[in-house]
């Protein structure tokens, strides 16, 4: 990589990102999408934060539009900086516990999404190597060490 190009990726700002951890009977709610390399991958409903967007009102957004489940936000679970090896994008993750008690089995999906589904951490961790990133494990993992933080210390001042 040349001087400038190093630079360039240092200098790019993380996205901000939200994700959903939804356990139901030691299952969690999980998606598989396509990523941008049209790879299936497995990940948490979880996606950007739109402009003038709170955290809570994204993570509800992102959870409905990628499962058709009404998300009730309950808990912060953590806060993760992550920059993908291969490409040097960064990714601020807001993890963000909480339960799904209404679907919607009708509602469109969106672009990318294939389907939900709900698994174990055993299943998971035997479908790895599809993980959209390390930050899937993290954030279940942390959320079954009982890493949980009022949703309180999420602060929006938005006008």
């Amino acid at each position: 990589m040349h001087q400038s190009e190093t630079e360039s990726v240092r200098n790019v700002r993380p996205r901000v990102t939200v994700a959903a951890i939804v356990e139901r009977d030691k299952r969690f709610l999980l998606i598989e999408e396509r990523d941008a390399d049209s790879e299936l991958v497995i990940n948490q409903p979880a996606g950007h934060v739109e402009g003038g967007e709170s955290v809570i009102a994204a993570v509800i957004r992102e959870t409905f539009e990628e499962t058709g489940w009404r998300f009730r936000p309950e808990a912060l679970i953590g806060i993760y900086l992550w920059r993908r090896p291969a490409k040097g994008a960064s990714f601020l993750r807001i993890g963000i516990a909480g339960s799904v008690d209404d679907h919607d089995p009708d509602s469109p999906l969106d672009d990318g999404i294939v389907r939900s589904l709900w698994l174990t951490r055993e299943e998971l961790l035997s479908e790895k190597i599809r993980l959209r990133s390390p930050l899937v494990m993290k954030c279940i993992d942390d959320y079954l060490k009982g890493e949980h933080y009022p949703l309180s210390v999420l602060k929006s001042l938005l006008s």
